[in-house]
């Protein structure tokens, strides 16, 4: 990537990275001096179907316009028939990159939220039914008419204390499981009273066991944690940068999910493909596109721009990134072992560049599709 400065840089001190500095200490293992540059047409090298050439850095290696790669490009059966790998130094695998939707604040009817509109409707019908139901039945029952002057026991004037607004009351006090001075006499009245107090404590429970979490958890659902929710939606864009092994996989898989994923992509070419990375991950930021692509490719392109959203990394299909040469590929294979030090100065870099903590891959090792990986290292084979 390009090295941020506020004055003018030339030469190699315009790019900065881990593999700028895999280069730099392979030049001193090796003894050479070298001058990087971009490749011409921005791609990573691609077999293009329309003219049976290949196009990127494998074009330039084979043209002999440049002598060494130094990039995250993955080792893949078609490459290897025209150019030579040294030994892996990193393995990796694809992953989607997306934003995370916006948590909300609670809002003034968030009390609501814990039972559905529907539920709220038939509690309120539940509560007018059950009270109109009391006032009836203590209007019928003679237990519940009582003497107000019981000093007067000849007294023809009775009185009950379930009106119909004292009924509704006697509803409402339930409800709120705060109760009431009206106590049922009568039976039915008892009966008609223990049922609404049962229904009104299972209520209650359910709503106050949801309450909290709706109001200070966000609900943060995730809508892709897998390729295979990728491919079952539409709503998401997705797509991957043009003529890299990125796209080379999707295309030539033979796994369902993927396939189905790649006819998404080509259908829409034009929307979805995308020209670098640096594209890919502005489409991110400013829309709902998911961007597939090598994970550490990602990992550093994300953690080197301020984002206001959070990022997730979900991986699958291994692959593993070398050095490309055309013509030295016996010095590279004999020195350029795998550096002991390739993690800790992959982390270090990370660290240096990242505006969050990383998640490393190793760590979400839970995530894999295994028996899909299995069905891609099989077809691998047989291909070989």
């Amino acid at each position: 990537m390009f090295k941020k400065s506020d004055k003018p840089l030339y030469g190699n001190d315009r790019f900065e990275g881990y593999c700028i500095d895999l280069l730099r200490e392979l030049s001193g293992i090796l003894g050479f001096h070298y001058e990087v540059r971009l490749v011409e047409d921005g791609k990573y090298g691609a077999l293009e179907e329309s003219t049976g050439q290949w196009n990127g850095m494998v074009r330039e290696l084979m043209d002999h316009k440049a002598d060494l790669v130094v990039a995250p490009l993955a080792i893949t059966y078609v490459r290897e028939k025209v150019i030579d790998f040294s030994k892996p130094f990193m393995t990796l695998g694809i992953s989607i990159l997306y934003r995370k939707p916006n948590g909300t604040n609670p809002g003034v009817f968030s009390f609501l939220n814990p039972l559905s509109p529907d539920i709220w409707m038939y509690i309120l019908l539940a509560y007018l039914g059950v009270s109109c139901v009391l006032f009836v039945i203590a209007r019928f029952s003679p237990y519940e008419w009582y003497n107000p002057h019981p000093c007067n026991p000849d007294s023809d004037v009775v009185e009950n204390n379930f009106t119909l607004l004292n009924s509704f009351w006697f509803g409402i006090g339930a409800l709120m499981q705060q109760g009431s001075e009206l106590m049922p006499k009568a039976l039915s009245t008892r009966i008609v009273g223990g049922i609404w107090w049962f229904f009104t404590l299972i209520i209650i429970s359910s709503y106050t066991a949801n309450l909290a979490a709706f109001l200070t958890v966000e609900r943060m659902e995730s809508p892709i944690d897998s390729a295979d929710d990728l491919a079952k939606q539409t709503k998401i864009l997705y797509g991957v940068v043009e003529d890299g092994s990125t796209m080379t996989f999707f295309k030539k898989t033979k796994i369902s999910t993927y396939d189905k994923m790649w006819e998404f992509m080509n259908s829409r070419r034009t929307s979805v493909i995308v020209k670098n990375i640096d594209t890919g991950i502005q489409r991110v930021l400013t829309s709902d596109y998911a961007f597939l692509m090598e994970s550490t490719t990602i990992e550093f392109g994300a953690s080197s721009t301020p984002r206001p959203t959070e990022w997730e990394h979900p991986w699958f299909s291994r692959s593993r990134i070398s050095l490309s040469t055309f013509y030295l590929s016996t010095h590279l294979k004999i020195q350029c072992n795998p550096p002991i030090k390739v993690r800790a100065s992959y982390e270090k870099f990370l660290e240096e560049v990242t505006h969050y903590t990383p998640v490393y891959m190793e760590e979400m090792e839970s995530i894999f599709d295994q028996p899909q990986m299995k069905e891609r290292n099989r077809m691998t084979n047989n291909e070989r």
